[in-house]
């Protein structure tokens, strides 16, 4: 018997808002003036996927720098306020998202889980008028680990589950991410990647992998990687 797909996971940095470059330039910007510079390839190859503040601890841990609990709290949140004044001036969704959401949830259960702060997100929800679409919003507030670490799917199939069983294996994530594929696989959830920030040749581990959602249709996620 072929699983059906029951419900979609975005992720939300690179999948639903095409933000990635007001993160770097903030990230760039608060670490400037703590005197640490930041290049647009190391922020590419080294944080993508990982959550504000992990992302803080990499860069002083690798510049041999001490950072106490408290400055990571000060520095995540001088970086929100950094990353909310770019998105104002500039909201832009992944092309063809807008349509996908909106034809999924007629099929789907939909959730999101993200390492970006519920903030930012009920920002970007609100303004784009997709907030409805969805069941179930996990933030990097509501688990304990960022991806890799698969808590954040396995908290929102836990909070779909309250509302209507559903299994993981009838979960399918979308994510840009490796980090995220990584979460999705040790959530026993199969995963669909979007090629939009790593080339399509290192994301083999995913179960279908699209350039955008463009032309595909969530309908194509019914029976991804079922026997």
């Amino acid at each position: 018997m072929r699983e059906m797909t029951e419900a979609l996971l975005f992720d939300f940095n690179g999948v639903i808002i095409d933000d990635e470059e007001q993160h770097r330039q903030a990230f760039e910007a608060v670490l400037a003036s703590e005197g640490l510079a930041l290049t647009r390839e190391q922020y590419y190859a080294e944080y993508l996927g990982w959550d504000d503040e992990m992302c803080f601890v990499m860069a002083f841990r690798g510049r041999g720098r001490p950072l106490a609990a408290e400055r990571v709290d000060e520095l995540v949140r001088d970086k929100s306020r950094r990353y909310e004044a770019l998105i104002a001036q500039s909201l832009i969704l992944v092309p063809g998202v807008r349509e996908f959401i909106e034809r999924a949830a007629t099929r789907f259960r939909l959730g999101l889980v993200s390492g970006a702060l519920r903030r930012e997100i009920d920002l970007v929800l609100g303004r784009t008028g997709l907030a409805r679409h969805f069941e179930v919003i996990v933030a990097a507030e509501d688990v304990p680990a960022c991806k890799p670490d698969p808590a954040g799917y396995v908290a929102a199939r836990a909070a779909l589950d309250r509302r209507g069983s559903v299994l993981a294996r009838r979960c399918v994530v979308i994510e840009d991410s490796l980090p995220g594929l990584a979460a999705a696989r040790a959530a026993g959830m199969r995963c669909a990647m979007l090629s939009t920030s790593h080339p399509p040749a290192v994301l083999g581990g995913a179960d279908i992998v699209w350039a955008s959602f463009t032309e595909h249709d969530p309908a194509e996620l019914l029976t991804l990687g079922c026997a």
